[in-house]
């Protein structure tokens, strides 16, 4: 049987077109590979560099936030240092000035409220003024005698912080909000003055048993007493250069709350001992706001630490999400507070480092969130230094740490979503050169060597443009001819390409627009901060130069007890630094001339033009001018000609009271004068009719006149500006006429100074805790 050729050729056939598609198909796998390989190199590389470039630009942006807040921060305990230290100038110039202290002791002691009316409490052993007065003063068993009483040199010490009461009030509603300020005697008295009034030595009994035995300083903060003694000698020993002590937060024993107190020591007239200490216990409720008023990302939150890791102040969530604990830890008399990030739960946090002065670290931790592990970037800085005591470690500088904490999920967002989309288009690729495979090796099987160049020029095209990307050229295209498998994986690649570059782009800008964002906001602030500093210190120093010109040319006591008949007193309190409200009183034989007057609105430009009306006035007087009406016209003249020349708004209501011969003149347009007579009858004259506001016309000569009315011996009359009548309570109402006529009459058969006093404090009564917004000014005139 012969051969049959065609099993031949069909056999050379099947082998020919077996090794070309065992070639193509080499061809194809070795291309795809290669393609795939550099898409894989190129998704890797792109990631990185985005990964970098993000990382870079929140670093940065972390890094100046956290050094902005951690300037808020110092300033708000400067504020807090210079109200303590304010406290500390007063008290330490009592007592440079023993005589000055004395005499304001004796002064004080004419007046209800500054009684200080000690009680034995004979089962304590102690003793306490009663409940009701301003402050409380507590003195320890160890310092009375065997009968109970003060020892003469205890005594006198309270006594000598009766001034307490008289400006403590003031200090306690302004700046910072505080929980208590506080005296406490040396340690050969250590006597303590706590305001507001509370319980204080029985809560003291009750939570700390023997401290009535024991000195108060070794008993509660032992070292402290003797550091500053060590200071005293050399102050160069002070860990940073400044008296203030501040107290690791600990629990108040009168309140219960979680507080930092700041302790200034004084120091005797010869600077050779301590004489004691004023202090200032604030609660973290501010530090808490300071920290949940930072905003990063979208979860991001804030906190802040000691130098050892006890973290002070941070969110619930914060908390729970950094594997905190809180303990209490008592030790030397007190209850102090322990969260340390050292104790965290999480191994990554209990080993976070802490920062050197001046520097800031970042860290990358890892914590579980509902049972998944969570990529933490922790930022922290170290604010100031400042003296700070511990519980059995004594005084050391210490710098409080400020942290920023943010998800890694949050600041790689736009990371993972260019990673998302660059996966996405390689598994594209990937299906897409599978399929291209197969079809070529079909096509090559069914239509064999002629399309076979075809297949494999495409398939180098391909390759070549996907090494080209690797090198960064993002503006690659394949060229696509056809709609077969080939071309469907050059028209992936392309659109793959372009998306990498368009995505790549995008990422860049919105980095470097961020950054230049950043950037500017910073020197913004920067600018800002500097402009206010410089204008506050200009201001600062006019409002003290316009102040002190103020009280040189009040009325001194000389020359208001030189007036005979009449026995004056006055007081005056602005509103800002430098007031607006003006009174004066001429000595003139057989009589004065007593004025009155209320600048609009107060402050320098108010203080300014009382100045000009008291030098005016004085001028006036000196010329021997007596006529009120020609008084008052000669004033106005100048007052108003003074006004055009400052450009300035201001003007003020003026009346003037002239006193001879058992009668008053009165002139001008001011507030209604009160007059009680000796029996007690009120009469209340309107000064609208008399006058008009100076400074305002530059002829006001038709619109004065005057009255006359008699003024004998026991009569009272009460001159005063509206910021008495004016001034509102907490609930918001006025205090008014009727208050200060019912005031006036109750007293009025007492000195002028009684007088006056006693409309002060019940004016006091009524403002409360509210800020007085207008100056306040008030003179008592008694006849004889």
């Amino acid at each position: 049987m012969p051969p049959v050729k065609g099993g031949a050729f069909t056999s050379f056939r099947t082998k020919f077109i077996a090794l070309i598609g065992a070639t193509v198909l080499l061809s194809l796998l070795v291309g795809g590979g290669v393609g795939l390989w550099n898409v894989g190199k190129l998704s890797h590389d792109a990631s990185a560099e985005i990964e970098s470039g993000l990382t870079k630009a929140n670093e940065e942006y972390l890094t100046r936030y956290i050094n902005m807040t951690s300037q808020r921060a110092t300033l708000m305990f400067n504020r807090t240092f210079d109200q303590v230290t304010g406290l500390a100038k007063l008290s330490q110039s009592l007592i440079d000035n023993p005589q000055l202290n004395q005499d304001l002791n004796a002064f004080l002691e004419q007046y209800p409220g500054f009684s200080d009316k000690m009680t034995y409490n004979s089962a304590a052993n102690w003793m306490q003024n009663a409940r009701g007065e301003p402050s409380v003063i507590s003195v320890w068993g160890y310092l009375l005698d065997e009968n109970g009483r003060m020892r003469p040199d205890v005594l006198e010490a309270v006594r000598n912080t009766q001034f307490f009461d008289l400006v403590v009030p003031s200090l306690m509603t302004s700046g910072q909000d505080k929980l208590q300020m506080y005296y406490v005697g040396p340690k050969e008295r250590p006597i303590m003055r706590t305001m507001p009034y509370s319980d204080q030595a029985q809560t003291f009994d009750q939570l700390y048993p023997g401290n009535n035995s024991q000195n108060w300083w070794d008993f509660f903060f032992p070292g402290v007493y003797e550091a500053w003694e060590s200071w005293l000698k050399d102050p160069s020993t002070r860990p940073v250069p400044t008296d203030i002590t501040v107290l690791s937060p600990y629990v108040d024993a009168i309140t219960g709350k979680l507080i930092v107190s700041y302790f200034h020591p004084l120091y005797t007239r010869s600077r050779d001992a301590v004489a004691g200490m004023v202090a200032m216990d604030v609660t973290l409720e501010q530090l808490t706001q300071l920290v949940e008023d930072v905003k990063i990302a979208e979860t991001g939150f804030a906190f802040l630490s000691q130098q050892n890791g006890n973290v002070l102040t941070i969110t619930p969530e914060g908390e729970s999400l950094l594997g905190l604990t809180e303990v209490s830890a008592t030790g030397a008399g007190v209850t102090g507070h322990e969260r340390s990030l050292l104790k965290s739960t999480f191994k990554d946090v209990a080993s976070l480092r802490m920062p050197r002065p001046g520097a800031t670290t970042i860290d990358h931790v890892t914590v579980e969130k509902d049972g998944k592990p969570m990529g933490l970037l922790v930022v922290m800085h170290p604010i100031e230094p400042m003296n700070m005591w511990q519980p059995n470690k004594g005084i050391a500088a210490e710098n409080l740490m400020l942290g920023f904490v943010v998800p890694d999920s949050e600041i790689y967002a736009s990371l993972y979503g260019a990673q998302k989309q660059i996966s996405s288009a390689t598994n594209s690729i990937v299906k897409g050169i599978l399929a291209s495979v197969l079809g070529f090796l079909a096509l090559v099987l069914a239509l064999s060597i002629p399309l076979s160049r075809r297949f494999t020029a495409g398939l180098v095209n391909l390759a070549d443009a996907a090494g080209r990307l690797t090198r960064g050229d993002y503006d690659v295209q394949v060229p696509v001819k056809g709609r077969d498998e080939v071309a469907l994986v050059g028209s992936a690649f392309n659109s793959m390409a372009r998306e990498i570059r368009e995505h790549t782009e995008m990422l860049e800008h919105r980095v470097a627009e961020r950054t230049s964002q950043l950037a500017s906001a910073n020197d913004e602030i920067q600018r800002l901060y500097d402009k206010m500093k410089d204008e506050n210190l200009r201001l600062g120093a006019e409002l003290d130069v316009a102040r002190k010109i103020q009280m040189m040319v009040m009325p001194a006591q000389g020359e208001l007890e030189r007036i005979p008949d009449l026995d004056i007193a006055s007081y005056a309190e602005p509103a800002d630094e430098v007031g607006g409200d003006y009174y004066d009183v001429l000595y003139i034989p057989g009589g004065a001339k007593i004025g009155i007057g209320d600048v609009t609105g107060h402050g320098v430009e108010s203080g300014v033009l009382m100045l000009m009306v008291q030098s005016v006035s004085r001028a006036l007087y000196e010329r021997g001018v007596t006529d009120p009406r020609e008084f008052l016209d000669v004033l106005n003249r100048s007052i108003y000609k003074n006004v055009e020349r400052t450009r300035t708004d201001r003007h003020l209501s003026l009346a003037f009271v002239d006193y001879a011969d058992d009668a008053v003149t009165i002139s001008g347009q001011h507030e209604e004068v009160i007059i009680i007579r000796a029996d007690g009858a009120v009469e209340r004259l309107d000064t609208m009719d008399l006058g008009f506001p100076i400074g305002l016309e530059a002829n006001i000569n038709d619109f004065l006149a005057s009255t006359t009315v008699p003024f004998a011996r026991g009569d009272v009359m009460v001159l005063f500006t509206d910021g008495i009548t004016e001034a509102e309570s907490e609930d918001g109402r006025l205090y008014g006429i009727d208050n200060l006529v019912a005031s006036a009459r109750r007293s009025h058969h007492e000195p002028a100074g009684l007088i006056a006093a006693t409309i002060i404090a019940d004016l006091r009564a009524h403002i409360g805790k509210q800020k007085v917004h207008d100056d306040i000014t008030l003179v008592v005139l008694k006849h004889r």
